[in-house]
């Protein structure tokens, strides 16, 4: 036999498409035999001495990850009469029987209905799974609004609500009577996740500052993996210690594994296993890791406002004012300080505003959960992780790529998320995710989920933007910055906000501390403040590379293909390459080695990306790669500057502060920027026990925030 046509048919009802395929389709010849999974299609002819195989084709079809797929085969040696007529009217037809279907949120009233009655009739198995996790119905209220909140802007992409107002416009109601206001902070941040990270950091260094969370603080919807090398950053800066870092950490695996599914790729398409195993092996206990950093922000003279919705603030040449008000009393509540820093992720309604209601130009929906116990030995070894599994094609318009990562005793963290393009169409389905994932979690590792313990969701909307420069997205407007997600900063492959924050956060503390210290507080200082990294923008193409474009109907098993020859490259490196590659650390000669290695292997690759890019994101890619190139020469032509800047800091920054800013700036856009920093920390804060006998400074304005405590021994 031989097979001549694969088509992935976007529904999960299998049973509607074989009935559709042995009753209503109606072939311009040959008769139909219906089967128990499709139907054969004779011409007459039997078979001869010289070719006893029947002159028919053989449509099969079969179910997986919820959708359904088809297969055509040729019995007979040689092509048949019109068969090439006969695949093109099938696939057209099926094209036309079963189109995409995107999913719509079904209406919600909390005053009239629960949410469990809600989702039950489109989300079953949902609502099922939630109903057994401790905070479920809460949980799934959550999922419903941000996905809500995301389809809105996706669909209506006009001029975004204005919530940050410049001295003079015209603002919403102040509250009345007017609540005392909270003055003398350094900083404001808003959003509590990422953000106490960074908050608890200035705090140590001598910062007054405020963070600002809508949750109950330390609560959190996905789970954070990191290795050692990259978490060691946390403690040359000086925030946590070892004996902190080890406490923290919920499990370290041996081995993670990278593999794409590959039984329907051609031979060159096909790859061994990729095992990283210091690549996201440390899981750590996020919560925990959390409310460390509260504490030490805390008792470094920091406050925290969690269970309060931030509303809308205002910025004046002096400050920055925030109104906001609590969750559950709705008291209004007023902040005033020198910088308000956006660190509410994904959905950051400032990020919207800032680039004109398009923060980012893709997206990964990303659901999950946290179990514990109900698999086999032979199922789950808790020894080992999946850094990035399928185990199928195309499902719907997505390719599904699952991660796995061991937790604390019997715990593992589960994900399953898609690479999008973002489309008002199609913005992307948290719900349908998590109902797809409660069916085929089984598939992907054998288990029954009625035996499993459901301990809380992970969820959320990983945003990607394609960058060609450094300076093409705003990140800051006067009195603002934008850091972690809320910035879209994250690589194409496994790192989100969490792993670019930690990467970078030497970087972002020394920038934003230098800009505080001379208050450099203007957007076009301020945009200097960025984790920004040309040697990840490169890669967006990947990030591309995975996405089916909406409403087109691709061959199923294309991005499995793709992904297996790349990593397939990986595989025959050494792992310190591929090990660099995939923590954003590859060089300009490394990637251009496995780019023209995977051109040269399997040359359709090309054929490939232009299919799924197009022609307008190949030429912006272009850019970005020139961009790039020119960034490596200049590194190496202005890598004189790592020594100098230190030398000659004493006299540079208090002669002229901004041109010390943009020189620091620079010299760590071709340090970290090009995913080589340092060895050593540029930047170290004294220790909580230090800091207890000696408070933080509070500096006069307007040349406020030079703590006598910050220790910045190099640029």
């Amino acid at each position: 036999m031989k097979e001549l046509l694969y088509l992935e048919v976007p529904t999960p009802e299998i049973g509607q498409v074989r009935s559709w395929l042995q009753t209503q389709f109606s072939p311009t010849r040959g008769e139909i035999h219906p089967t128990p999974d499709g139907f054969r299609l004779h011409f007459g002819a039997k078979g001869t001495t010289a070719s006893p195989l029947p002159a028919c084709l053989s449509v099969v079809t079969w179910s997986l990850q919820r959708t359904t797929y088809l297969k055509v085969f040729r019995w007979a040696e040689s092509a048949l009469p019109q068969e090439a007529q006969l695949l093109q009217q099938l696939e057209q037809a099926i094209r036309t029987a079963f189109p995409p279907q995107y999913p719509q949120l079904p209406p919600f009233d909390p005053s009239q209905e629960s949410i469990f009655e809600a989702l039950k009739p489109a989300f079953p198995k949902t609502v099922t799974y939630f109903q057994r996790m401790p905070n479920g119905q809460a949980d799934l209220e959550r999922v419903y609004w941000w996905e809500k909140r995301w389809c809105d802007h996706v669909r209506h992409p006009q001029t975004p609500k204005q919530i940050i107002f410049q001295m003079g416009e015209a603002t919403p109601p102040k509250p009345e009577p007017l609540p005392p206001v909270t003055d003398g902070f350094d900083l404001i941040y808003i959003g509590g996740a990422l953000g106490v990270i960074h908050a608890a950091v200035m705090a140590q260094l001598g910062y007054k500052v405020l963070l600002i969370e809508r949750l109950p603080f330390g609560r959190m919807n996905r789970e954070w993996n990191i290795s050692r090398a990259e978490f060691q950053g946390l403690i040359d800066l000086g925030l946590l210690s070892e004996a902190e870092f080890e406490s923290l950490i919920a499990r370290e695996y041996e081995d993670g594994f990278n593999k794409f599914f590959d039984a329907n790729n051609p031979a060159i398409a096909k790859a061994p296993v990729l095992h990283t195993p210091t690549v996201l092996n440390i899981a750590m206990d996020s919560e925990a890791l959390l409310k460390c950093c509260g504490q030490k922000l805390r008792k470094a003279g920091g406050t925290i406002w969690d269970e309060t919705e931030f509303d809308w603030a205002e910025v004046s040449e002096t400050g920055v004012t925030v109104y906001g008000q609590r969750r559950y009393t709705q008291e209004a509540v007023i902040a005033q300080g020198r910088l308000l820093v956006d660190a509410m992720g994904t959905a950051s309604p400032i990020a919207w505003q800032l680039n004109g209601g398009r923060a980012f130009d893709s997206v990964c929906p990303t659901v999950g959960a946290c179990i514990s116990g109900g698999f086999e030995p032979a199922v789950w070894d808790a020894t080992y992780g999946d850094v990035l599994f399928s185990h199928g094609d195309i499902s719907r318009g997505r390719q599904l790529i699952w991660e796995l990562f061991p937790g604390k005793d019997d715990e593992l963290t589960v994900y399953l998320f898609h690479y999008h393009q973002v489309n008002d169409q199609n913005p992307g389905s948290l719900l349908t995710m998590y109902e797809d994932f409660f069916h085929i979690l089984p598939e992907y590792r054998r288990c029954n989920l009625n035996q499993l313990t459901w301990r809380k969701p992970t969820f959320g909307y990983i945003p990607g933007h394609f960058s060609v420069s450094r300076d093409d997205r705003q990140v800051a407007v006067d009195r603002l910055v934008a850091i972690g997600d809320a910035a879209s900063l994250q690589s194409p492959l496994v790192f989100t906000g969490f792993g670019s924050l930690i990467r970078n956060l030497p970087r972002l503390t020394e920038l934003l501390h230098v800009a505080l210290t001379h208050d450099l507080l203007k957007a076009r200082h301020l945009n200097q403040v960025r984790a920004f990294q040309s040697n990840v923008a490169v890669t967006w193409l990947f990030s591309k590379g995975m996405m089916v474009p909406t409403g087109a109907a691709i061959a199923p098993a294309r991005i499995n293909s793709m992904l297996n020859t790349f990593f397939g490259i990986l595989a025959s490196e050494s792992p310190a390459v591929a090990e660099r590659f995939i923590k954003d650390q590859a060089t300009w000669a490394e990637f251009n080695r496995m780019a023209l290695t995977a051109a040269t292997r399997n040359p359709a690759m090309l054929i490939w990306i232009f299919e799924l890019a197009g022609f307008q994101d190949l030429c912006r890619w272009g850019l970005t790669y020139l961009n790039y190139t020119l960034q490596t020469f200049l590194s190496w032509f202005l890598s004189w500057l790592t020594t100098w800047l230190p030398r000659n800091r004493s006299w540079l920054e208090p002669l002229s502060p901004s041109l010390f800013l943009q020189l620091l700036a620079l010299n760590y856009h071709f340090t970290y920027g090009m995913g080589q920093p340092p060895a050593a920390s540029p930047v170290q804060i004294q220790t909580l026990d230090t800091l207890a006998s000696t408070p933080p400074p509070v500096p006069d304005r307007p040349n406020a925030g030079k703590p006598k405590s910050a220790k910045v021994p190099t640029a």
